[in-house]
C-alpha cells in the first residue's frame, strides 16, 4: 500500500465518465447558478429602492453563493424524485453469486464492545441464513486503549461458533492515523487474502442481503473500485436522534437516488457502509501526512473523500448503490454530541482545501472535495449574512423584506427552504412501503408538523457551533480523539449551558434588535429564539424518556432497521458465478 503523491498524477488503467453525465452535472451545477444569480439580482433590485452601496453589494453577493448552495439541493433531490418515479416497479436485476473471499472490518476505539458483538452477531446469522457464511470473515480491529483488550478478547470468543463465521480480532498498541491508520494496516498485513473489504463504523451494521449484493456487485464489474450504499439512522432513543432517524428516513430517498442519478462513476466514499476492491485499494489509497501542523496539516481526518478521490485518480470507478432497506447506522444521541462529532468533521474537510490542486483528480471529486468544505464554510456566510441584513435594517429604518418584496423572490425562498420537503412527501405517494415503514400517514404529517420548527430552531445553533469550529481550527486547535457517546439519557441543563453559553452570548446582539425594531425582529426572530434557547433545546431534545413518551403517541415511532422494514427488502436474485458455471 504505497503512499500516495497528491501532486503527481499515476497511471491510469479504465476510462469512465460517459457523455450523458455532463448533461446532468451541467443542469446541476448550471441550475444552481441561476437561481442564486437571479435570486441575487432581486434582492439587489429591492436594495437599489433607497441607492445602492457597498452593503447592499455584499448582500447581493451573500444572496448569490447561499441560494446557489441551497438550489444545488434542491435541484439534486428533484432529479432524485423524477429518477425515483420513472423506476418504480422496475424488475430487481439478477446478481452474479459471490464466489471470492469478503472481509468484514469493524474498527472499534474504546466502545462498548458487547453492544459491537451483538451487531456482528446478527450480520453472521443473517450471513449463515443466506449460506454463504464461508466467504465472510469479520475483523475486529481495535484501536482501543490496552484496558479495553481482555473484553474485547473474550467477546470475539463468544462470537465463534462452529459452521459459522470467522470472527479475528486484533489491537495496535500505536494509533497511527486513526481510523484510516486502522484500515491501513489491515490491508497491509492480512488484505492480500481477500478480494473485498466491507468497511464499517462501530455504531453500523447490514443485512446478510445488502452484503451479497455488494460482493456481487463488485465482483461482477473488474473496473469497480469501491460501492458506497446509504445508510439509514437506527437504534435511536433520544428525541434529538428519532427527529434525525425520521428526517433520514423520510428526506432521504429522493436525496439519496439524486445524488447516485449525478455522481455515475465518481461516487464517493462515506467511510463505512461501503465495499471496495482490496487491491484497488491498496495501490490507491495510501495517505500522505499534509505538510505543516495540525489541525490543516498532519493526518488526514475525513480520509473517506479523498480515498474515492484517489481510487478515481487511478481510472477505479467508484458508484453508489441506494438500497431501501439492509444498510444502518446510529445517530448521536444528543445535539452536544452531534456538534461533537462535526467538529472533527469540520477539520477534515477544510483540509481538503488544500486538495483542491493535487494532480489527476477527475472534477467531480474536486466538486465533492469543494462541497464538504463549503458546507462548514457556508456557515460564517450565513451568519454574515444575518448580520449585514440586520445592520442594513437598522440603517434603512425596517425590516428589507417589505410589501415591496416581489412575490416571485418569496416564492423561490419558500420553494428553496420548503422543496426537499415537499419532494420527499410526493415520493410518499408512490412508495407504499415508505409510508407503512414510517407508520403510516398520520406518523409522516405529525413527524413533519414536528420536524419543521425544529429545524428552524437547530439550524442557527449548528451554524454558530460550525462558525466557532472553524475560527478554532484556524486558531490551530486541534479535534483530539475520544470515544463517542452512543447513548445517554439526558442533559442536564448545567452541562447544556457548559457547551452553548457562547451561542447565548451571540443570540443578545439579535435579541437587541428586536427590542429595538419590531419588524427586524420579527425576520431575525427563528435566529433569536434557536441561539438564545440553544441549552434549552440541546436539553429538552437529549431525553430519551420524553423520545419514548412522544413515540408512543406516534411522534418520530418507527425505526427503518426493525422486521417490518426489512421484510419490504427486495429479493435476493443469485445467478451461478462465472467461475462456479464453468467449473
Amino acid at each position: 500500500m504505497p503512499v500516495q503523491d497528491f501532486y503527481r498524477g499515476p497511471p491510469q488503467t479504465h476510462r469512465t465518465a460517459p457523455p450523458p453525465h455532463w448533461v446532468r452535472r451541467g443542469f446541476l451545477v448550471l441550475g444552481s447558478g441561476l437561481i442564486g444569480f437571479g435570486a441575487s439580482l432581486g434582492i439587489a433590485a429591492l436594495l437599489a429602492l433607497d441607492g445602492y452601496d457597498v452593503l447592499d453589494q455584499v448582500l447581493a453577493l451573500l444572496s448569490l453563493l447561499l441560494f446557489a448552495w441551497i438550489g444545488f439541493g434542491l435541484l439534486t433531490a428533484g432529479a432524485g424524485l423524477v429518477v425515483s418515479i420513472r423506476d418504480r416497479g422496475k424488475a430487481e436485476r439478477a446478481y452474479p453469486s459471490p464466489a471470492l473471499p469478503v472481509a468484514i472490518l469493524m474498527p472499534v476505539y474504546n466502545e462498548d464492545i458487547a453492544a459491537v458483538g451483538t451487531r456482528i452477531a446478527r450480520m453472521a446469522a443473517d450471513l449463515m441464513r443466506l449460506e454463504v457464511q464461508s466467504l465472510f470473515h469479520f475483523f475486529v480491529l481495535s484501536d482501543s486503549s490496552a484496558s479495553a483488550e481482555p473484553a474485547e478478547r473474550a467477546q470475539v470468543r463468544e462470537l465463534r461458533h462452529p459452521g459459522g463465521c470467522e470472527v479475528f480480532y486484533r489491537r495496535r498498541p500505536v494509533n497511527e492515523a486513526r481510523k484510516p491508520g486502522n484500515i491501513a494496516d489491515w490491508v497491509r498485513r492480512f488484505g492480500s487474502a481477500y478480494e473485498s473489504m466491507i468497511v464499517l463504523d462501530a455504531d453500523s451494521r447490514m443485512s446478510g442481503e445488502a452484503m451479497v449484493r455488494l460482493a456481487a456487485e463488485l465482483e461482477a464489474d473488474e473496473t469497480l473500485g469501491l460501492i458506497q450504499t446509504n445508510p439509514q439512522l437506527t437504534a435511536a432513543r433520544t428525541l434529538f436522534a428519532r427527529w434525525q432517524q425520521f428526517s433520514v428516513a423520510f428526506y432521504g430517498p429522493v436525496f439519496s437516488a439524486g445524488l447516485n442519478w449525478w455522481s455515475g462513476d465518481e461516487a464517493t466514499f462515506w467511510g463505512h457502509n461501503a465495499i471496495a476492491r482490496v487491491r484497488a485499494f491498496a495501490e490507491s489509497c495510501g495517505l500522505p501526512s499534509l505538510s505543516g501542523p495540525a489541525p490543516l496539516g498532519g493526518a488526514i481526518m475525513s480520509h473517506d473523500m479523498v480515498e474515492a478521490a484517489l481510487l478515481r485518480r487511478r481510472g477505479w470507478r467508484t458508484r453508489m448503490m441506494v438500497l431501501r432497506s439492509g444498510s444502518y447506522e446510529e445517530s448521536p444521541p444528543t445535539l452536544v454530541d452531534h456538534a461533537i462529532r462535526d467538529r472533527r468533521w469540520c477539520q477534515g474537510n477544510l483540509q481538503h482545501l488544500r486538495l483542491l490542486d493535487a494532480s489527476g483528480l477527475h472534477w467531480i471529486s474536486r466538486l465533492q472535495l469543494l462541497m464538504g468544505a463549503s458546507s462548514y464554510l457556508t456557515s460564517p456566510l450565513w451568519l454574515l449574512l444575518l448580520s449585514v441584513g440586520a445592520i442594513e435594517s437598522l440603517r434603512v429604518g425596517g425590516p428589507i423584506a417589505s410589501t415591496e418584496t416581489p412575490l416571485w423572490l418569496i416564492a423561490v425562498t419558500v420553494a428553496l427552504l420548503f422543496g426537499t420537503k415537499l419532494l420527499a412527501l410526493i415520493w410518499a405517494l408512490f412508495d407504499r412501503a415508505l409510508v407503512r415503514g414510517l407508520g403510516g400517514w398520520r406518523a409522516i404529517l405529525v413527524g413533519m408538523l414536528a420536524e419543521i420548527p425544529l429545524s428552524i430552531l437547530v439550524a442557527p445553533i449548528m451554524m454558530a457551533s460550525q462558525c466557532r469550529s472553524i475560527v478554532e481550527i484556524i486558531s490551530g486547535k486541534q479535534s483530539g480523539w475520544r470515544p463517542q457517546r452512543r447513548d445517554t439519557n439526558g442533559l442536564s441543563l448545567i452541562e447544556a449551558f457548559e457547551f452553548y453559553a457562547p451561542h447565548v452570548l451571540l443570540g443578545l446582539p439579535f435579541w437587541l434588535m428586536t427590542m429595538g425594531d419590531l419588524g427586524t425582529g420579527v425576520w431575525q426572530l427563528p435566529v433569536t429564539v434557536g441561539l438564545l434557547g440553544a441549552p434549552f433545546i440541546a436539553a429538552c431534545t437529549s431525553r430519551a424518556d420524553w423520545g419514548a413518551t412522544l413515540a408512543r403517541y406516534g411522534l418520530f415511532a418507527a425505526d427503518p432497521s426493525e422486521e417490518v422494514a426489512e421484510k419490504d427488502e427486495a429479493p435476493l436474485i443469485l445467478v451461478p458465478a462465472p467461475a462456479l458455471a464453468t467449473a
